[in-house]
């Protein structure tokens, strides 16, 4: 009896090319990663164009690059919709049937959406920032690309916001709902926090500053962020949340139904 060797064979090239696909033949992929680049842009260029002085102890990447809070939750929403959208789509039982290991599914989803969120941050904020150095060529926030830390710190802002976004990515994977996976980023990285700020117990904030959001915010300046950890145990704490989030989203697509 002669057995035949299957042509097709399941491999993490094959996998990842799978997922860079489905994200790219999304029109709310087009949608969102443009509204978040136009985001950024358009608030920067209105910082620039209006900057009269007032706020010159504001620091300049920051100021440049305030639109990033509002493309932070563009991206985010994407994440959700990576994971939690395939649920609301009946995609994922074609997509675990196709991988019947399901684990790599997640971490290839994670791994192209890293891989498309950082490049787009990072692309944007380099423009932002040229763009609005046009008005504030001559004024105390003057800078040049090649000024020391700069590049750092418009690379740095975009790690923060692709690291936020990945945490949204996982906790659609764990909720397998979108309102789900928005409510919960919604609530746990950016209300949660101000609650905890409240609660009249010592070490609070030192605990406050290690959330995602408050790690994410010392990230993308030149200049040290007030009440924030430094910027490389912050971005070491925002890698270990998204990694736990991703982790727990990886063990339980293993173990549950689809």
């Amino acid at each position: 009896m002669t057995t035949t060797t299957p042509s097709y064979r399941v491999t993490p090239a094959r996998v990842l090319r799978s997922e860079w696909h489905k994200l790219w033949t999304l029109r709310t992929t087009w949608i969102t990663v443009l509204a978040a680049s136009a985001l950024v842009l358009a608030v920067g260029i209105t910082m620039g164009s209006t900057y009269d002085g007032d706020d010159s102890d504001v620091d300049t990447i920051v100021f440049t690059l305030f639109g990033t809070q509002l493309s932070q939750i563009c991206l985010a929403v994407l994440g959700i919709l990576v994971t939690a959208g395939e649920y609301a789509t009946g995609m994922i039982r074609a997509s675990l049937t196709a991988v019947p290991r399901r684990r790599p599914v997640l971490w290839s989803k994670a791994a192209v959406f890293t891989a498309v969120a950082f490049t787009l941050s990072f692309v944007t904020n380099v423009v932002t920032f040229l763009t609005a150095q046009i008005w504030l060529a001559d004024t105390d926030k003057e800078l040049a690309l090649t000024d020391s830390g700069v590049l750092g710190a418009l690379a740095g802002n975009a790690a923060g916001v692709t690291l936020l976004s990945l945490i949204a990515l996982g906790l659609g994977a764990l909720l397998r709902s979108v309102p789900g996976g928005i409510g919960a980023f919604v609530g746990s990285v950016l209300v949660l926090p101000e609650i905890f700020s409240t609660l009249p117990f010592g070490g609070v904030d030192d605990v406050v500053r290690c959330f995602p959001a408050q790690a994410a915010s010392s990230l993308g300046s030149l200049t040290r962020v007030d009440n924030t950890i430094a910027p490389g145990p912050a971005l070491f704490t925002l890698v270990l949340w998204a990694l736990a989030v991703l982790t727990a989203a990886s063990y339980l697509l293993k173990r549950r139904d689809v």
